[in-house]
């Protein structure tokens, strides 16, 4: 099965090799037909502490590092 591949935004970066990503999905609301806006923080690690808070990062889909992180921040777009 392919890890998955999400794209978001950067909200902290307080911990050590630790970073939190905002990730927004949106979706058409079956009975409203309306756009619909959820957002969810991931935990992904950073192993040189090289994002900053305001930075877009792609983060894959790993085995559990810890007991909050289960991803891995791969490269910002402006890298990419």
């Amino acid at each position: 099965m392919p890890k998955r591949v999400l794209q978001g935004t950067v909200v902290s970066d307080k911990g050590d090799k630790t970073i939190v990503v905002k990730v927004e999905r949106r979706f058409t609301h079956p009975l409203l037909k309306k756009t619909v806006r959820r957002t969810k923080n991931y935990h992904a690690h950073d192993e040189g502490n090289a994002f900053k808070v305001g930075d877009v990062v792609r983060i894959e889909e790993s085995k559990p590092i810890s007991k909050t992180k289960s991803w891995v921040a791969l490269a910002s777009d402006a890298e990419a």
